[in-house]
């Protein structure tokens, strides 16, 4: 009978199995949710009780039994798996479901090992104390199934070997806070501290993996982004490759600028011997990227940068495809492509674009990034010199050749490079931007290393995090939640470590953030306003100015406190410019919102005190994080109403916010018609965003004659981004199932404009 069998706890003590203590913990976790059932539950685990079993075992099949009847029609099941999940969690962490007390917990933490020891000498055990009486625990029953599971398997402390939790989510929000905050004056700081556990755990600030899963550890780097330019040299090459190695094991997401390498059979040593170009140094980055896997956090990733105009570049463009052999490609790093007006010119106009080696055509490679008329007056020269080695290629076969290349890999990407100079923070004359990151937001200068400890190189990092805007009641609380981020976020480069002088040396001259959204599709969907018809344009010119201006308020603010960045001088907002002065004007073709903030008074007030921080937005998918704060991905429209992510753990299945409630006016990825819409609200955003924006295109080729999408589309939707103001292009999407196939096309007649 199962009344006489006996069950194994988790301490390992035997007891007789209880099915009553089951059924009330069911009952437990489904009390005031909708349309679930804790009998269907039970039922569906299917439990098959011997004598011996595990109660761990018995809990984890019921948390997989909710998780499975996850779905449109009955959402709730995402919370009912997930406090199950909870219960199980604290069970592990702590051995019971109530958390210790805080103070006793760091203690035990820190004597581990698994806790930073300043956290101890920072603050006293009165100060813990007050500190507890601010969790609110309850808060971990807010969360999906998704977030608890990427909570376990990313961002709680553990032992990775054993499978050891030592933390809950509130905990771990709490110590983030305490952390961040723990240099501030002791007669403030706690009020910090709650003000920021507060904003966080109640979804309001999404953080992102480096922060979530490294504050709080000894291990002290928490920048998301990377950003490594290399030189021309061997010297140059090798502390690329070195410093990546670095960063990659500490868990950033890279950038390489690998632009300047000069091209396959470029003279050596006075002809002694002959470059082998581009691709083995490729390579060599690659290994580097792949050298470590992060602990299991997250897999070692990079973005590769180099110009159109490189001489090797039809070589360079299909690295990353599944034709041709291991010598010739490069397949497991991503591409950025970068372009400038003159590039898409010739495209339009139906000419040709000429190809050279960086290093044979003095100047041109600077003044792509540095300065446009100059660009085009050496370019041109550089055409007319017959002693200079090059090639020409026809526009439109070089732009039909990326965008074939970007459909079918996906992972082709855009840098338009000249709006990352004219319409950005830091002025193009003496610090240029020549590069973005792995995920096409971080827009900041660099300067090549020679050595690993080159104190003229310059890595630059950037440190993230985003507003959840579905969390927002008015704009006006993005005010304080400002204030709390850029002063959180501003701490954390005092607080955390730099493992290369480069990095260090940039990130403590110029402090630049990038703060971001997500949660984008519901805050459109519970406006009422949607993707493709024009219909959000208003209200994401209001949101995005709200944004920018109270961060720009809040970094001027605590320079007023602190000092303005050192090398504030080298911003364009030190000349009395501000984003809202150098966008792309042809915005206001299709946005005609006014400005509804005091900017006027912001100049004035930048130009007397300067601000913190050089940057201080950057739109980044949020792929991850948004699950944390059971989120739509960043600024995307969702593909489904639940989606379906697979992980390490399993399959995880999402339902959008509000689901019930809000399902006729989401607009699914599939549904919306193409990306005219989409690509004006990134437009919109671009005007005050100061870095870039995680942007992306989308095809379904199910749409077209013959199952194609046509080539003029494709190369239309950049000649679109770029009229816009868009600074950076991620993923090409293609829907799944449909063929990967493009017609080709001319530019011809007047359907490409800028």
């Amino acid at each position: 009978m199962q009344q006489d069998l006996m069950v194994t706890k988790r301490d390992g003590r035997r007891e007789q199995l209880d099915l009553e203590k089951i059924h009330r913990v069911v009952i437990w976790a489904a009390d005031g949710l909708d349309a679930v059932s804790p009998s269907e539950v039970e039922l569906k685990a299917h439990l098959q009780f011997f004598d011996g079993m595990k109660t761990a075992d018995i809990h984890e099949t019921l948390i997989k039994s909710a998780a499975d009847l996850i779905s449109e029609q009955a959402p709730d099941y995402q919370y009912l798996a997930a406090r199950l999940a909870i219960f199980h969690l604290r069970k592990r962490a702590f051995g019971k479901f109530e958390p210790p007390r805080l103070y006793d917990h760091v203690v035990r933490m820190v004597e581990d090992k698994r806790y930073d020891q300043h956290l101890l000498s920072d603050y006293s055990e009165a100060e813990w104390d007050q500190l507890n009486s601010y969790l609110d625990h309850n808060r971990d029953m807010n969360f999906s199934y998704a977030a608890v599971k990427q909570l376990e398997g990313k961002y709680l402390v553990q032992n990775r070997v054993t499978g050891e939790v030592f933390e809950s989510p509130q905990i771990l929000y709490m110590l983030v806070a305490a952390c961040l905050f723990s240099g501030y004056p002791k007669e403030t700081r706690l009020g910090y501290v709650k003000r920021f556990y507060d904003a966080c755990s109640e979804f309001k600030l999404s953080l992102p993996t480096p922060i979530m899963a490294g504050v709080r550890t000894p291990t002290r780097q928490f920048s998301s982004c990377v950003l490594i330019e290399c030189g021309d040299s061997l010297d140059s090459i090798n502390a690329t490759a070195s410093a990546i190695v670095k960063y990659v094991s500490q868990r950033a997401g890279i950038g390489i600028n690998a632009g300047r390498i000069r091209a396959i059979g470029s003279p050596i040593r006075n002809g002694e011997a002959f470059h082998t170009g581009c691709i083995p140094f490729y390579k060599h980055f690659q290994t580097a990227v792949k050298s470590c896997s992060q602990g299991g956090v997250r897999g070692g990733a990079a973005t590769l940068f180099y110009p159109i105009w490189h001489l090797e570049v039809e070589s360079l463009l299909v690295l990353k495809n599944n034709r041709g052999v291991e010598e010739n490609r490069v397949r497991h790093i991503d591409y950025g492509v970068q372009i400038n007006k003159l590039m898409y010119t010739r495209l339009i106009k139906g000419g040709d674009i000429t190809l050279f080696s960086p290093h044979e055509v003095p100047g041109l490679y600077d003044a792509f990034f540095a300065d446009q008329d100059e660009f085009e007056r050496l370019y041109l020269k550089y055409e007319q010199d017959d002693s200079i080695r090059k090639k020409t290629i026809k526009a439109v076969e070089l732009f039909g050749l990326l965008a074939a290349e970007r459909a079918q890999t996906g992972r082709i990407y855009i840098q338009n490079v000249d709006h990352c100079n004219t319409h950005s923070p830091f002025d193009p004359a003496v610090a240029p931007v020549k590069q973005s990151n792995l995920c096409l937001e971080i827009a900041l200068p660099t300067k090549p290393l020679n050595d690993v400890n080159d104190p003229d190189g310059e890595i630059a990092l950037c440190t993230l995090s985003a507003f959840n805007l579905g969390a927002l009641e008015n704009l006006d609380e993005l005010e304080n939640l400002s204030d709390l981020i850029v002063r959180a976020l501003d701490s954390l480069l005092d607080y955390q470590d730099y493992p290369i002088p480069a990095a260090k040396h940039a990130t403590m001259n110029r402090r630049t953030l990038g703060v971001g959204v997500t949660n984008f599709a519901y805050y459109l969907a519970k406006n009422g306003v949607k993707y493709s018809d024009g219909s959000a344009n208003g209200l994401v010119h209001r949101t995005f100015e709200a944004i920018q201006y109270y961060l720009l308020k809040a970094s001027n603010a605590l320079a007023k406190e602190l000092g303005a960045c050192p090398k504030f001088n080298e911003t364009t907002y030190a000349k009395g410019l501000l984003p809202i002065d150098t966008y792309k004007r042809e915005v206001d073709e299709f946005c005609e919102e006014p400005l509804h903030y005091f900017w006027e008074t912001l100049r004035e007030d930048i130009r007397e005190f300067g601000l913190r921080n050089s940057t201080l937005t950057a739109l980044m998918p949020c792929e991850t994080s948004s699950q944390i704060t059971n989120s739509t991905n960043g600024i995307e429209p969702p593909r489904g109403f639940v989606s379906v992510k697979a992980s390490k753990d399993g399959v995880m299945k999402q339902v959008v916010p509000e689901y019930s409630e809000l399902k006729d006016q989401y607009e699914l990825l599939w549904d919306i018609p193409n990306n005219n819409g989409y690509l004006q609200l990134v437009g919109i955003m671009q005007k005050f965003v100061d870095q870039a924006i995680s942007a992306n295109t989308n095809y379904d080729p199910s749409k077209f004659p013959g199952e194609k999408v046509p080539m003029k589309l494709l190369l239309q939707d950049l000649l679109s981004a770029y009229k816009n103001g868009v600074k950076t292009l991620y993923y090409h999407n293609t829907r799944d199932g449909a063929k990967d196939q493009h017609d080709d096309m001319g530019c011809e007649g007047g359907a490409c404009k800028l």
